[in-house]
């Protein structure tokens, strides 16, 4: 089988390490560089936990530090949400990779520009390197078969009543990806609150034994203590869903919509407004099978153990 090539793009965070995990066990896929974007914590931290992360699954691909902040707009973390260190809870190993010297974006468009078939970008936290890339390397676009990104939402916001995180840390970046006419994959909150591990399938994760599957458990747990003073039944899988999307396409329920990206307002800033009144730019994704993408994410984490 050929394997897809993509480039993860996040700010790892919980969600982000769990997505990372879910592309690593996938054999679809070939992970050609991690890109690191500040969000839910800085870049410092999150950069620091991407390189954690990669130790601790086994991924060997060159890990590059972003921007310190959004194209314009002041720094926004969520410590509330991830914790001070951007990853808190289980005790991690202690990196054994450097991070390469090149920047986020340098990487990406070395990535792009030595790859010989197109490369898939897999955006989990706000798009600034994405955009960032767009801009500064617009022959490179050709190069890239889609983008597959959360952020957004068509019917709420989180972080504020119209916007989701991801968008309203960085909207004019959000704004020049959305408008820069490649394929887009949106997975936004109408489906990511849908996508829930419930304490149910901590325990069959935990049950599994071992390392990954003990600090996957706790990963979850963490999360979860976020979102269960909120009302939550269990953690919402915000960032797996970009890559199941690629990976399980069966598992959503999509939309073709045109999606534009409010940056002004003093209310609205970040919002993603999805209609039907102009050509479609993004497939949508709006809902999702919940058992059974929890199901893959039980066997992504059993491969680790198998392996």
């Amino acid at each position: 089988m050929n394997k897809r090539p993509i480039i993860l793009d996040g700010d790892p965070g919980h969600d982000d390490a769990i997505a990372w995990l879910l592309a690593k066990a996938s054999p679809e896929l070939e992970i050609r560089a991690i890109t690191c974007v500040c969000g839910n914590q800085t870049v410092e931290k999150v950069s620091y936990n991407a390189r954690r992360i990669c130790t601790l699954l086994g991924i060997d691909a060159p890990i590059a530090k972003g921007k310190r902040k959004p194209l314009i707009g002041p720094e926004m973390n969520a410590p509330s949400v991830h914790g001070e260190s951007g990853l808190d809870g289980p005790p991690l190993p202690e990196p054994v990779m450097e991070l390469c010297p090149l920047s986020s974006v340098e990487l990406m468009a070395k990535t792009l520009r030595e790859s010989e078939e197109k490369i898939t970008i897999v955006a989990t936290g706000p798009l600034t390197n994405v955009a960032s890339l767009l801009l500064a390397y617009p022959e490179l676009k050709e190069k890239i078969e889609v983008i597959s990104f959360m952020g957004g939402g068509i019917r709420f916001g989180n972080w504020t009543p119209a916007a989701e995180f991801n968008i309203l840390v960085d909207p004019e970046a959000a704004k020049i990806v959305t408008e820069s006419g490649l394929p887009l994959i949106m997975s936004g909150l109408d489906v990511t609150e849908q996508a829930l591990m419930l304490p149910a399938d901590f325990d069959r994760i935990r049950s599994l034994g071992g390392q990954i599957s003990q600090i996957v458990a706790d990963w979850l747990e963490f999360f979860y203590g976020f979102h269960k003073n909120l009302g939550y039944e269990g953690a919402p899988m915000h960032d797996p869903c970009a890559v199941a999307s690629l990976i399980r396409p069966d598992l959503f329920e999509t939309q073709e919509l045109c999606v534009e990206v409010e940056t002004c307002g003093e209310y609205c800033r970040g919002t993603t407004v999805g209609h039907s009144r102009k050509p479609a730019n993004v497939r949508v994704n709006m809902g999702i099978r919940r058992e059974a993408f929890a199901d893959l994410l039980v066997e992504a984490v059993k491969s680790y153990k198998e392996n």
